[in-house]
């Protein structure tokens, strides 16, 4: 159990009393972290992740992957750049029912892993939390029927279901629409190579939201061996293919999550202080690396700096805040923390392209909407995104809605704004385990 799982109903929301001026130090990528254990068990050989994020997420995949039998074994070990640190040994085997899965409200959980239980011999009973039953799951479920699966869901296109697993899954060509999730499209390239045919599918919906997670998905899938032909190499628009072949077991070290430093970003921005995250990667196909960008567009500058142990972002505020006007498409679980700081700009903020935002672990939409107005904000729902134009704030409590990211966007507000409570702060274990003491060692209380 961590200490963020005792934490009490209302959280008092820390008032920062000066400039903050701290080095926060983020524990690794939940999506690299998801993926790369998805692969691992698929793989032909055993494979080691290192620095892996320990997490509520992370942690229902890891035993949902145990569940169906793949040996995987937590260890201290020297990383391969250095330091010692959490390391995880995947040790892939035959995978098998009968198993029941528990997805929790994580949205890898519930669609990476139907098409890794349709390659294992019985079947697989896939539940959760009550929120899962709400979050849609049809683009996975009906293109796993077309390559062969054999699926019971009563008819809902959502939890909870049982996948009767074959052994082996034909796979061919499926036409989905991913419009509300890009993680449709990852869930069925992930197992793809383990595929009789490999997997051609086609996107025929609307925008696809999140593209920075498929070029995660491709990247991570490369390299492991796998062949992926996709729109941004040359592809066919919207078309993603993956040649059968076995998978390579790797020595991955994950990155910091990119985007769950963006709290910590945000209190340099609304306190006008510095904010240094070590190890933040020159290249990734993080989504929260765009924070670079929007952030130095609110008011603040940054650095990619180089240290003796790799390279570092050190980010700092200007003591104003400037609002934005933002497509967030491709960066959408980033909204909530921008949200935040634009409650506290000086000028308006247009968030746009995040209509998506309303089917995530609860309707992001609507929740900032209602929280932020009951402090005192003017904030108003649009087609796909929000209008805030900030106004003199109060104190009062932030309801998070079992959401990670909302109960960040509290705390960011509480930095300026005496009296924020932030109710059920521990929901941030879902990918953040340490928030509530990383945030109060951040200042220093």
């Amino acid at each position: 159990m961590t200490e963020s799982s005792v934490q009490p109903a209302l959280w008092p929301a820390p008032l920062a009393t000066g400039a903050v001026e701290a080095t926060v130090t983020v524990p690794g990528s939940k999506s690299v972290t998801n993926r790369a254990l998805v692969l691992a068990a698929l793989a032909a050989e055993p494979g080691w992740l290192r620095r892996p994020l320990r997490s509520r997420d992370t942690l229902l995949m890891a035993s949902a992957l145990r569940t169906l039998g793949v040996g995987i074994e937590e260890t201290v070990s020297s990383s391969t750049t250095g330091g010692a640190g959490e390391a995880w040994r995947v040790i892939p085997t035959g995978l098998h029912g009968p198993a029941t899965v528990d997805v929790g409200n994580a949205g890898t959980v519930m669609r990476f892993l139907p098409p890794v239980a349709a390659l294992a011999d019985g079947s697989v009973r896939f539940d959760g939390d009550p929120r899962s039953y709400e979050r849609p799951l049809n683009g996975v479920i009906d293109a796993l029927r077309v390559l062969g699966a054999r699926i019971d869901d009563d008819g809902r296109g959502a939890l909870p279901m049982t996948v009767h697993g074959g052994g082996a899954l034909d796979g061919g060509p499926v036409r989905i629409d991913a419009s509300s999730s890009s993680q449709f499209v990852s869930a069925l390239l992930l197992s793809a190579p383990r595929f009789n045919q490999g997997v051609e599918v086609r996107h025929v919906g609307g925008r696809l939201p999140s593209m920075p997670h498929i070029r995660m998905t491709v990247d991570m899938l490369r390299a492991v061996g796998a062949q992926v032909d996709e729109p941004e190499t040359g592809g066919e628009p919207n078309v993603w293919r993956v040649s059968p072949s076995a998978l390579l077991g790797r020595d991955l070290t994950v990155e910091p999550d990119l985007s769950n430093a963006q709290p910590f970003l945000a209190a340099a921005l609304v306190t006008g202080g510095r904010v240094t995250i070590p190890d933040w990667p020159e290249r990734t196909t993080q989504p929260g690396d765009a924070l670079r960008e929007i952030f130095t567009e609110m008011g603040g500058s940054c650095e990619l700096t180089t240290t003796p142990d790799g390279t570092a972002l050190v980010f700092t505020g200007s003591g104003r805040i400037h609002g934005i006007d933002v497509d967030l498409g491709e960066v959408g679980e980033l909204t909530p923390g921008i949200a935040a700081v634009a409650a506290l700009a000086d000028s308006p903020s247009t968030l746009r392209g995040v209509a998506h935002l309303r089917l995530h672990e609860t309707d992001r939409l609507a929740a900032l909407t209602k929280e932020i107005n009951e402090l005192g904000g003017d904030v108003t729902e649009t087609e796909d995104g929000l209008l805030i134009r900030p106004r003199p704030l109060h104190g009062g409590v932030f309801h998070t809605y079992d959401d990670h990211r909302m109960a960040t966007a509290g705390a960011i507000i509480g930095l300026a704004v005496e009296g924020v409570q932030i109710e059920n702060v521990a929901t941030t274990a879902k990918t953040l385990p340490d928030f509530p003491q990383m945030w109060t060692g951040m200042l220093g209380a």
